[in-house]
């Protein structure tokens, strides 16, 4: 999830992103996932021997994505995480994210989102 500068009535943007990684020797892997998903972008990192899949389109994360990982269940932080990828989702769906209320919703859940989540059992 990205917020940014924006020209809404917030000053400020909000934009989902859903990323999958993989070390480069797995690029074929990579590819059929996209391949199954339909959606997505294949990009390399130049830094490091990694490949991805870059989903931002809307659509794409709220009837690919988000059907996709409510059948097929994540675990652990992953499974959290995706929980409050998909409030923001809910969040977006209803325009709160273009009031100062849900925007600041919005930072408090990636706030806490990947790395600035506590690891579940800890």
């Amino acid at each position: 999830m990205v917020i940014q500068k924006g020209s809404t009535k917030v000053g400020f943007g909000v934009r989902l992103r859903f990323t999958i990684s993989q070390h480069s020797r797995d690029e074929p892997l990579i590819r059929k996932i996209r391949d199954y998903l339909g959606c997505g972008y294949l990009l390399d990192n130049s830094k490091f021997p990694a490949v991805y899949i870059d989903i931002a389109k809307y659509s794409d994360i709220l009837n690919i994505i988000i059907p996709f990982f409510n059948k097929y269940t994540l675990h652990g932080t992953k499974r959290l995480d995706f929980q409050d990828f998909c409030k923001v989702a809910e969040l977006m769906e209803n325009k709160a994210h273009l009031t100062h209320e849900g925007l600041k919703q919005i930072e408090e859940i990636q706030r806490f989102m990947n790395k600035g989540r506590d690891p579940v059992g800890s």
